[in-house]
Order: C-alpha cells, then sequence, then structure tokens
C-alpha cells in the first residue's frame, strides 16, 4: 500500500467512524423522543436500515432543532441529578444548610469573618446558577 492508499483508507475510516457516530445518535435521539410513536420510530429505523446516508439526512434537516432540544434537556437534567447526589454526599442539602454548618464553624473559630462571608456568598448565588 503506498502512502496515499494508506490516507485514503484513514479517510473512509474516519467517514465510517462519523457516519456511525450520526446514525446511533439519531436512533438515541428516536427513542428519547416521547412524542413519536412507536409505529413512527419502526419506519425510521427502518428506512435507516434500508436507505442510510439519505435517511439520515433528512432526519437531521427535519428533526434536527428538536434533536438539538432533546438532547440539551438530557444534559441538563443529568447535571442537576449530578449537582443533587454531589449535595448530598457532602452532607448539604440546601445553601440554608451550608450556610448553617459554616456559621458553626466560625462560632467555634475554625473560620474567619471573611471566610464565613465568602461561604455565604457563595451558598446564596448556588441556587440562581442551577435555575438557568
Amino acid at each position: 500500500m503506498d502512502f496515499w492508499g494508506l490516507i485514503a483508507w484513514f479517510f473512509w475510516i474516519f467517514v465510517f467512524a462519523a457516519y456511525l457516530m450520526v446514525l446511533f445518535s439519531i436512533i438515541a435521539d428516536l427513542f428519547r423522543d416521547d412524542s413519536v410513536s412507536g409505529w413512527l420510530k419502526a419506519v425510521w429505523i427502518i428506512f435507516l436500515v434500508f436507505v442510510p446516508f439519505l435517511t439520515a439526512l433528512v432526519y437531521l434537516i427535519a428533526r434536527g432543532a428538536g434533536m438539538q432540544k432533546r438532547t440539551y434537556d438530557a444534559a441538563m437534567q443529568q447535571r442537576e441529578a449530578q449537582d443533587a447526589y454531589i449535595r448530598a454526599a457532602a452532607g448539604t442539602s440546601s445553601a440554608t444548610d451550608e450556610i448553617a454548618r459554616a456559621k458553626s464553624l466560625l462560632d467555634s473559630g475554625a473560620l474567619t469573618a471573611s471566610e464565613f462571608e465568602a461561604i455565604k456568598a457563595r451558598a446564596l448565588a448556588e441556587p440562581a446558577v442551577q435555575r438557568r
């Protein structure tokens, strides 16, 4: 195999991998979307099997915006669940709990007043960031 043959081989491997990523993204989006009936999902899958490139292109053109929104919503749901888990694992479930814990550390002398104010500001700012 010569140099250009090797370059062509890598190019087609890249194209195939990109196609598989698009195909799996479409299938995941189909099963994530509750507004599409089971029959319509089956039709999309059948077309993806028999006319894959054209079907993928049509799907991305016709449903690309919704696909983006569903992916974003799923990522935000996962982030919220992860944040809730981290807060639960850390032992604080709300800003009030974190401020109360910091206040007890301030009263015991483990924190300075400026450190307490920084913790308090961060705890109060956290819910505003999560609501976005």
